[in-house]
């Protein structure tokens, strides 16, 4: 059985997509339809197919912009596989590329989701001021210490786990100052390394609600329909197969916590045992192999991971 996953936030580079757009009709048909949905309700009139295959690199690190680049691109490879047969029993995405995963389920349209997702990373940008927040990757401790170091440490402010993304771990997200303690004191407790990540705002934690309260008016005046295969939420590792699961699932995401281990967790019991990243990166595909030693893993992002994925298949 095969899962397809979707990378998400950190995962853009710039070039992405441009091999694709060359040698397939439907790369390149995928990426003017993202361009016309970018600056659906924008006056810049920018491309976003330009800022993902020649950058500049600072435009395409832009929040509101690297959001929907990746979905672009990750929906250019998964229509890319379509034609050539391949599809997945499951889909799911890390953070973002939750989005990604519903476009491949059909849950919502592919125009509709880049247009929300740069709304999305307006809204999680606007929501705290640059440099108020922080993000910190906790390396070699357990989900319960660093849930503990996160709570000796708040002092009042928020600082909490955001990303439990496999053995040994663990990102965390909050107020500036008390992420730096929180770190501090997870090493204090055994952890190996403590490592501030550059990021523009602290995801997935509560000082995401005032965005996860916009973002819920845009994404339930969506039409949307149930999945065609189950999409494996991160708020909870659960597959949702009706569409009014699966909106609520993305809501509750932007102030909760990304349930990677959990959710590659369910997939292995569903049965998958093949998976295949579909877009920017194999960072998945690492954190998969971490998780479920047992399972088969590829990355589709060019070409070569095409051609790789169907000697994959026939070996």
């Amino acid at each position: 059985m095969i899962a397809f996953i979707f990378p998400g936030q950190g995962a853009q580079k710039v070039g992405m997509g441009s091999e694709l757009a060359a040698a397939f009709p439907v790369a390149h048909r995928t990426f003017e339809e993202a361009d016309a949905a970018f600056t659906r309700d924008s006056a810049d009139p920018a491309r976003l197919s330009e800022l993902c295959f020649q950058g500049p690199e600072d435009r395409l690190q832009l929040t509101e912009n690297t959001q929907p680049a990746i979905v672009a691109m990750s929906t250019a490879a998964c229509r890319v596989l379509a034609e050539h047969g391949v599809s997945p029993s499951f889909v799911a995405g890390h953070s973002l590329g939750e989005y990604s995963a519903h476009v491949a389920a059909g849950t919502m349209e592919f125009g509709d989701a880049v247009a929300t997702v740069r709304r999305r990373g307006r809204y999680m940008q606007e929501a705290v001021p640059v440099g108020a927040g922080a993000m910190a990757a906790i390396l070699g401790s357990d989900l319960e210490t660093v849930t503990r170091a996160c709570e000796e440490a708040a002092a009042g402010e928020v600082v909490s786990p955001a990303n439990i993304n496999g053995p040994g771990q663990i990102v965390i997200a909050g107020a500036a100052g008390a992420v730096q303690r929180a770190c501090e004191r997870a090493r204090a407790m055994g952890a190996r390394r403590a490592i501030p990540l550059a990021v523009s705002a602290p995801f997935h934690c509560a000082l995401m609600k005032p965005a996860e309260v916009r973002l819920a008016a845009d994404l339930r005046a969506l039409r949307v329909i149930d999945p065609r295969v189950p999409v494996v939420a991160n708020v909870d590792a659960e597959p949702k197969r009706e569409a009014a699961a699966a909106v609520d699932a993305l809501v509750r995401q932007v102030s909760g916590a990304v349930q990677w281990e959990a959710v590659v967790r369910r997939l292995a019991s569903e049965g998958v045992r093949t998976y295949v990243e579909v877009g920017p990166g194999a960072v998945l595909a690492g954190l998969v192999r971490k998780i479920d030693r047992d399972a088969r893993v590829a990355s589709v992002e060019d070409p070569a991971g095409l051609d790789a994925l169907a000697a994959f298949f026939t070996a």
